[in-house]
C-alpha cells in the first residue's frame, strides 16, 4: 500500500512536457529551439542560429541558447561549422553512447551526461524495465550553449523555464547553464535510487516473509542489472564534476565554481546508495539461496521419512509373500488382523519419531 502511494506522489509531482512551449523541441524530432538571453532575461522572438550569433557577438553581452533533440550529421552540420565545434566532439554528439566526460576544445566546453528515469510498473518481474537511460551533450562557449538530448526522456523545457525565473544566475552566462543541466540530472538520480529503493525493499519482503514462495530470483537478478545500467550512468560522473568544481576550465565562469562542488555532493550520496543497493542485493540473492536450500533439505527429509514408513509395510507384505509352506502363523486364524496390526504399530511408531525430530 505504501509503494502504491509513493508511485501516485511520483506520478503527480513528476515534471510534465508542454509541446506547446516554444522552448522545448518536440519529443520525436530534431527541431532546432534558439533562444537570446542579455542581461539575465530572454529576448522575445524567433531566432534563426546565425542572426542570433550576429546579434550576440555584436553587442558582446549575452548568449545564445540553442536545443536539440538527437539531431542527424547533416541536420548539425551547420551549427557545427556557425560555432566551429571540434569534428571528435561533434561525432560523439550525434551517434551518442558515450561515458560522462567533460572535455575542452580550445576555448569550448564539451559535457556528456547519462540522464535517467524510472520507469513505472504495477509489479517487479524478471523482465520489468526499472531504469531507462538517455544523454544530453552540452557545448559551452564563450557566448554560446549548444544542448543535445538523446533519448525520450530528459526534457530540458522545464529547467529553461526555471533558470528564467533565476536572471541573476542567468547573468553568470553559459556556465550557468551547464550547472543547471548538471544539477537536474543529478537529482533526477537521487529520484531514482529513492524509487529503485521501493523495489528492492517489496523483494526483501518477497524473500523473507513467511507464508510465501521465497521470493523470485529472477526479480533479484533484473534489479541487478537495472541496477548496473543506473551505476554506468552515475559512476563515470563523478571525475567529469570533480573537474568542474576543483578544476574548472577557463571556459568556465568563476563564480559557478561552488555550485557544482554542491552537485557534486548530491552524486556522491547517489553513488553511495547505489553501492550500498549493490551489496544488499547481494545479500538478498545470497538469502535467497539459502532458503532454497534449506527448503529444498526439508522436502528431503520429508521424502526420507515417508520412504523408511513405507518401508515397513513393504517389507512384511514381501516376506509373506513368499512362497514357502512353513511360514509363522500362515495357517493362524489371526494371522492376518494381527500382521495388519502390526504394520499399522511399527509405522504409527516411525511417524511419531520423525513428527517429535521435526523431519514431518
Amino acid at each position: 500500500m505504501i509503494r502504491n502511494l509513493s508511485r501516485v506522489v511520483r506520478r503527480a509531482y513528476r515534471r510534465t512536457v508542454d509541446l506547446s512551449h516554444p522552448a522545448r523541441s518536440p519529443l520525436g524530432s530534431a527541431v532546432e529551439n534558439c533562444v537570446v538571453y542579455r542581461g539575465g532575461g530572454r529576448q522575445p522572438g524567433d531566432w534563426a542560429p546565425g542572426e542570433a550569433v550576429r546579434r550576440t557577438r555584436e553587442s558582446r553581452d549575452g548568449f545564445v541558447w540553442i536545443g536539440l533533440h538527437e539531431p542527424t550529421e547533416e541536420e548539425f552540420a551547420g551549427l557545427a561549422k556557425l560555432f566551429g565545434l571540434h569534428p571528435l566532439a561533434v561525432e560523439d554528439a550525434i551517434h551518442a553512447h558515450q561515458r560522462p566526460k567533460v572535455e575542452r576544445y580550445d576555448d569550448t566546453l564539451f559535457a556528456v551526461f547519462k540522464t535517467v528515469r524510472y520507469v513505472e510498473h504495477e509489479q517487479l518481474t524478471a523482465t520489468s524495465e526499472v531504469v531507462d537511460t538517455g544523454e544530453v551533450m552540452v557545448f559551452v562557449g564563450p557566448d554560446f550553449v549548444i544542448t543535445i538530448r538523446h533519448g525520450s526522456h530528459g526534457s530540458l523545457g522545464p529547467l529553461r523555464e526555471a533558470l528564467e525565473r533565476l536572471p541573476d544566475q542567468l547573468r553568470k552566462g553559459p556556465s550557468a547553464v551547464l550547472h543547471a543541466i548538471a544539477d537536474q540530472v543529478v537529482d533526477d538520480y537521487l529520484d531514482v535510487t529513492d524509487a529503485v529503493q521501493n523495489d528492492i525493499e517489496a523483494v526483501e519482503t518477497a524473500v523473507f516473509a513467511e507464508r510465501t514462495a521465497r521470493g523470485d530470483a529472477g526479480q533479484i537478478y533484473q534489479l541487478k542489472r537495472e541496477l548496473l545500467e543506473l551505476k554506468r550512468a552515475v559512476i563515470p560522473l563523478h571525475r567529469p564534476l570533480q573537474i568542474l568544481a576543483h578544476e574548472p576550465p577557463v571556459a568556465l565562469s568563476p563564480e559557478i565554481q561552488p555550485y557544482f562542488r554542491d552537485v557534486a555532493d548530491h552524486l556522491a550520496r547517489a553513488t553511495e546508495q547505489i553501492n550500498a543497493f549493490d551489496g544488499l542485493l547481494d545479500s538478498i540473492l545470497q538469502a535467497h539461496v539459502a532458503q532454497v536450500t534449506v527448503a529444498q533439505n526439508e522436502d528431503m527429509r520429508k521424502i526420507t521419512a515417508w520412504a523408511a514408513i513405507v518401508a515397513v509395510p513393504t517389507m512384511i507384505c514381501g516376506l509373506y509373500g513368499m512362497n514357502f509352506d512353513h511360514m509363522p502363523e500362515l495357517h493362524w486364524r489371526y494371522g492376518y488382523p494381527l500382521a495388519l496390526c502390526v504394520i499399522a504399530g511399527l509405522c504409527l511408531g516411525i511417524h511419531r519419531g520423525f513428527r517429535r525430530n521435526g523431519w514431518l
